[in-house]
């Protein structure tokens, strides 16, 4: 097998939530370039169908799901039983969706039980019940992939930032529990953390943020695409249990976000 071969991904079919629209629409493209049927899941339907024509257009088999719920763990089972039903095999499974900011700037006396629920619901549940429906199928078939994407929020706290890095940081816990306790099944677990890639076209808001960073740059949407067919083929046969990040080395740069220099208030 030659080295290209092993990022192959034919025969293999993947659920990819939040697939309409920035980080999921750029690897649902990327894993059907590579050889991979999609099943795209995503609340809003024009997203969802504008990104399967694509997927069709390179000769991949899709199957569109939209008005789904992930935070309802009734709504995921039938999206997976769906899933599974009419594509037959499902090998991958990408846990994108989520949500950001909520409950930020809120001190911790000021938050509600509301926000809690919506933060945590929004950014960690959705990657449990999507994991829990779909480990018995990859059971069933022997083994299979399920790439979390989580966020640099994982590993850094925030000033009044509570939900979103809590649940963030979930997510590498719930990645690094799926790869031990599934090892052996041939089920993988790998989660992916970017940094900076925002949805806005604005070059003065783009320009600010490129400064801050260690690239100098922010970082671009094809760029992640690459990284999930990585991890979803046999290249990365023995990668579980990992997180790779994709920020330009803005961890690396310290505990804040990079460019901003600590210092103590009061």
């Amino acid at each position: 097998m030659g080295i290209l071969d092993q990022f192959d991904l034919s025969g293999q079919c993947a659920i990819i939530t939040g697939a309409g629209t920035g980080l999921g629409r750029e690897m649902a493209l990327h894993l059907a370039e590579a050889g991979c049927d999609i099943v795209g899941v995503g609340r809003r339907p024009e997203p969802i169908e504008d990104v399967g024509e694509e997927i069709r257009a390179k000769g991949r088999r899709y199957l569109g799901i939209s008005g789904c719920d992930v935070t309802n763990s009734t709504a995921v089972n039938e999206m997976v039983a769906k899933a599974t039903s009419e594509m037959g095999r499902v090998t991958v499974l990408i846990n994108n969706a989520g949500l950001g900011g909520t409950g930020r700037g809120k001190t911790l006396p000021e938050l509600t039980d509301e926000d809690w629920r919506s933060g945590i619901e929004s950014n960690l549940d959705t990657a449990f019940y999507c994991s829990r429906a779909i480990v018995p199928h990859l059971l069933e078939q022997g083994g299979g992939t399920i790439i979390n994407i989580t966020s640099g929020w994982g590993y850094r706290g925030g000033r009044n930032n509570w939900m979103y890095p809590v649940a963030k940081g979930g997510v590498i816990q719930l990645t690094k529990a799926i790869a031990m306790t599934y090892a052996r099944d041939n089920i993988r677990a790998a989660c992916i953390a970017p940094g900076l890639f925002p949805k806005t076209d604005d070059e003065t808001i783009l320009t600010g943020l490129g400064e801050k960073q260690p690239a100098g740059r922010i970082g671009f949407l094809r760029e992640i695409g690459p990284l999930a067919v990585f991890l979803a083929s046999p290249a990365a046969s023995y990668l579980s249990g990992e997180t790779v990040l994709i920020d330009g080395g803005a961890i690396a740069a310290g505990i804040t976000p990079a460019g901003l220099v600590p210092r103590a208030e009061g």
